[in-house]
């Protein structure tokens, strides 16, 4: 009974600290995500299935249109940027923050204070009645305080991403305004880099080329990482993790 209380609590403790995961993906490539079902409007079908559905009886109504400005049908002279649900845009992210932030401070505080009584209709000499020693009234409090407090503060950091990827658009806002969303995965070997992007773009930002820049996107969330080997090489051990998270000193 006791060996099997032992193994549970193994294996509770292992589950959770992700080392069951891990133990299955001994040997074995990151899995990449499933592409998700792409989201676009309804396309209305080409000439030739609608004159063949018509044919056999599976379309009533009149016949076909024949005119290439129908719903669904690329335009001569349309605008070829992205405007509707399942388009695709090109976003530009070239990010070069740095910031650096100083901060000094300093605070010097005395203090000193000094009571007694040296008469209270004579009640002032029982006093040595009460109090230990030999107490004098006219001294009876003497306190001095001395508080200094020095603070200094640096903080200096510096990002840099230069890449290019593709977003879908995934909703239209009732003002126009787009909502976009892409997501670019990319293994080599044993080590996979994945790049996550939202945000909400506005169609006038938009390129000629099809294009805006991370800077134009608003509520945008770009999420760049990776998992691997290599990446849990550089994390330190799940026991360890926990001892830094409780070990108060």
């Amino acid at each position: 009974m006791k060996r099997i209380v032992t193994v549970a609590a193994l294996a509770c403790l292992l589950s959770g600290c992700g080392a069951v995961g891990r133990l299955q993906n001994v040997g074995k490539a990151p899995k990449m995500t499933a592409m998700d079902d792409p989201v676009a409007p309804e396309i209305e079908p080409s000439l030739g299935q609608q004159a063949a559905a018509h044919r056999n009886g599976g379309v009533t109504g009149g016949p076909p249109s024949a005119s290439l400005f129908r719903t669904g049908a690329g335009g001569f002279l349309r605008d070829q940027r992205a405007s509707k649900m399942g388009d695709i845009l090109t976003i530009r992210i070239n990010i070069a923050d740095k910031a650096q932030v100083d901060n000094s401070t300093s605070r010097t505080r005395g203090g000193a204070e000094t009571g007694g009584i040296a008469g209270l209709f004579g009640l002032q000499t029982t006093l040595s009645k009460v109090l230990p020693g030999s107490p004098d009234p006219s001294k009876l409090v003497d306190v001095n305080s001395n508080s200094t407090s020095n603070g200094t503060g640096n903080t200096t950091r510096s990002e840099q991403i230069n890449l290019t990827m593709a977003a879908i658009v995934t909703n239209v806002l009732p003002n126009g305004n787009l909502v976009i969303r892409g997501r670019q995965e990319v293994r080599v070997n044993f080590e996979l880099r994945e790049l996550i992007l939202t945000g909400i773009v506005r169609p006038e930002d938009i390129a000629r080329d099809n294009s805006i820049a991370h800077s134009q996107i608003a509520e945008a969330r770009i999420s760049y990482g990776g998992k691997g080997q290599l990446t849990d090489a550089q994390q330190a051990r799940w026991g360890q993790q926990i001892y830094d998270a409780l070990f108060p000193f």
